[in-house]
Parts: structure tokens; C-alpha cells; sequence
């Protein structure tokens, strides 16, 4: 206890060094907790396997699907894939009518952007498919995506990305 209280109350190199040393931490952390974690969320590392997944699953936009009494427009309306084996979608319009694939919620990928073809134009010219062209979306989270086509809102279909147990 004298020791302590030496180096506390008698030793001002001491109480300069635990000074300096709480300052040290205390900045420390908050590089971490302001600096490093918001620049590593916004800029996750993922596999390779999860950015360009090996397999695509295809979905196609069936010719009538403008229609709202026609049932069967996207096909298949429901789909899974697994990250890192099967987590991109293609969609491809066999409609001469255009069409968009628009997520209900907004969607907006931390590396892909927004699930919606009208937003990603660089893609799809105008953001909407015509006939013959394709419109794909790299899912990185693992979630259920449920989307639309923005000019028919009876249009509706489902991706599930699942967990990788292989």
C-alpha cells in the first residue's frame, strides 16, 4: 500500500504515466467505436464465393404477365439460393411488355446497392426489361426478399437466401 501511495502521491512520473496511459485507451477506443467499426460495416470483406457465386438461379418474366388476371408471371414466383453457391438471381423478360423487379421493402445491398432495376440502370437500360433482356442481383445476407414489378403491382415473387452448410 505505501508502494501505491509513493508512486501516487510521491512520484509524479508515476501519476504522468497512468495520465497518459487512460488518455491512450481512452482514444483508442474511440477510434475504434467511431472510426474502425462504421468504415467496416460499410465496407464488409466477404468471400469471393459470396460476390461471384458459381451458380445463378434464373427466373423468367412470362410472356402476358402485364396482364392482372395472368397468374403465372414470374416463374418461378419463389426461389432459394444459397450464399456462396447460388445467391444470384437473373431474371430474364420473355414479355414484349416492360417490367421491373423492385424490392418491397427497399432493399439495398452493402455491396450490390439497391434491389430494384429501375435503379440500377448501368444494368438495365431505363431500369426496365424488355423482351430479351436480363436484369441480375447478387444477394450477399442471408434473408428472405420479397419483390414486385413497379407498372403491375399483381406481380409478386420470393427469394430466399439461405445459410451455406456444405
Amino acid at each position: 500500500m505505501q508502494m501505491v501511495e509513493k508512486i501516487i502521491h510521491g512520484n509524479h512520473a508515476g501519476g504522468i504515466a497512468i495520465t497518459a496511459f487512460v488518455i491512450a485507451v481512452g482514444i483508442s477506443i474511440g477510434y475504434y467505436q467511431f472510426t474502425y467499426v462504421p468504415e467496416a460495416i460499410r465496407n464488409p470483406i466477404l468471400p469471393a464465393s459470396v460476390l461471384e457465386p458459381p451458380e445463378s438461379i434464373n427466373v423468367k418474366i412470362i410472356e402476358g404477365s402485364s396482364q392482372a388476371d395472368q397468374t403465372r408471371n414470374f416463374q418461378p414466383k419463389e426461389v432459394q439460393g444459397i450464399i456462396g453457391l447460388s445467391n444470384r438471381i437473373v431474371w430474364t423478360s420473355k414479355d414484349p411488355v416492360p417490367h421491373t423487379v423492385t424490392s418491397d421493402d427497399g432493399y439495398v445491398d452493402q455491396i450490390n446497392g439497391p434491389f430494384d432495376s429501375l435503379q440500377q440502370q448501368e444494368q438495365v437500360a431505363g431500369g426496365f426489361l424488355r423482351e430479351g433482356t436480363t436484369f441480375e442481383f447478387t444477394f450477399t445476407k442471408v434473408r428472405e426478399y420479397l419483390y414486385h414489378c413497379e407498372p403491375h403491382p399483381w406481380m409478386k415473387g420470393k427469394i430466399k437466401i439461405v445459410e451455406n452448410f456444405a
